[in-house]
């Protein structure tokens, strides 16, 4: 049986393990390498589908922890599935929910059968096996659905990160044999295996042998030092398959892109640029600014004069600083749809310095206009 989404690589950078692809989906064909914003309730917070469709957003995320809880997978799946429910046209891709037990739910109890939690909201008990998460996925109906992982925290032992792991890859074989739309949705696995390079090699070996068809590497941007992440990433990314997608998740900062794409990546998700921006602050193309500052106060250039965006063309900083201080809902909304537009933009620019080989020097030229002063930005 094919797969229902297809990677198809178009070119290489001679100089790293960049590379411009194209993922074919069931909603639509998207140029890689690409960022995918995260609409973790079935809405990229504060922004209408045609605004992201305007934006040239051709997949983003939902979550299926939240979707569960609220409003329930069978409401969804009544709908018409999340593309009927949200009126979104493009790809969907939904995480497992498994960070969200670990990071959100409490008293949680994980066994090999699965986790046993209670609801953030109202404390009501539940349980996520591969099965039951399977089948939450397969009535939310998004084109590409994630294998449930544990992903253990930065620093845990390698004794809980060996168990960790074997209970994770057993759980991806698990959710392969009970996916029941494998024509329409598209199973990812997830590589874990902590900071440990052997675990995690053995993670790709084991997955790969299970022939997904994709691949995803958790576990990241969990608090480790960016240097470590970047070296765990030159590591893996180029043992995944050539011919399948590779997707780094929960990672979205500019220079967190970069490095990603550099090693190998097509594939990333972030919440960075909306939560951001709903407390004011905006990526520009010579930083970071904070639109709440006073020196904004009367200022009425765009935010960013090079910005090609409706609100740069149209908004001072006065007005949206305003807008802000005021807590009127349009200054967030302004923000957020600046933010998604810059990085969208930005992976738009990274594709074509692939295409045309020269994504070094275009890094060189961004870290230099952006005023990092090393491979790293700490958010």
């Amino acid at each position: 049986m094919p797969f229902p989404v297809r990677y198809e690589l178009l070119t290489r950078c001679s100089r790293t393990e960049a590379r411009r692809g194209r993922l074919h989906t069931p909603h639509g064909v998207i140029d890689t390498p690409v960022f995918m914003p995260v609409g973790t309730q079935a809405t990229v917070k504060t922004m209408a589908p045609w605004e992201l469709e305007e934006l040239g957003a051709g997949i983003i995320l939902a979550n299926t922890y939240h979707l569960h809880l609220r409003p329930g997978e069978d409401i969804v799946r009544r709908a018409g599935g999340l593309h009927g429910f949200m009126q979104w046209q493009g790809a969907i891709l939904t995480d497992s929910g498994g960070f969200q037990v670990f990071s959100l739910a409490s008293l949680r109890k994980i066994t090999d059968e699965g986790v046993q939690f209670r609801s953030h909201i109202d404390g009501s008990p539940r349980f996520f096996s591969p099965e039951t998460v399977m089948g939450i996925e397969n009535a939310l109906g998004a084109d590409i659905i994630m294998q449930l992982d544990e992903c253990p925290p930065y620093g845990a032992s390698r004794s809980y990160l060996e168990t960790s792991l074997r209970r994770t890859l057993a759980w991806a074989k698990r959710c392969k044999e009970a996916h029941a739309r494998p024509e329409e949705q598209a199973l990812f696995g997830i590589v874990q295996g902590g900071e440990h390079l052997d675990l995690r090699r053995e993670a790709v070996d084991a997955l790969v042998e299970l022939d997904l068809p994709g691949y995803a590497i958790g576990g990241l941007s969990v608090g480790e030092p960016k240097p470590l992440m970047y070296e765990i990433l030159a590591h893996i990314a180029p043992r995944l398959p050539e011919g399948k997608p590779r997707y780094l998740m929960g990672v979205g900062s500019p220079d967190d892109l970069f490095e990603g794409v550099e090693r190998g990546v097509d594939m990333f998700d972030c919440v960075l640029p909306t939560r951001i921006a709903r407390n004011g602050t905006v990526f520009t193309s010579t930083g970071k600014m904070v639109m709440k500052h006073a020196q904004y106060r009367d200022d009425f250039l765009p935010m960013d004069p090079s910005c090609s965006c409706r609100v740069c063309r149209t908004f001072s900083r006065a007005y949206i600083r305003h807008l802000l201080k005021a807590e009127e809902i349009l200054g967030v909304r302004l923000t957020t749809y600046h933010n998604v537009h810059f990085l969208l933009n930005l992976m738009k620019e990274i594709r074509k310095s692939i295409e045309e080989d020269r994504f070094l020097a275009f890094k060189r030229e961004f870290y230099d206009r952006y005023g990092y002063t090393s491979e790293r930005e700490d958010v």
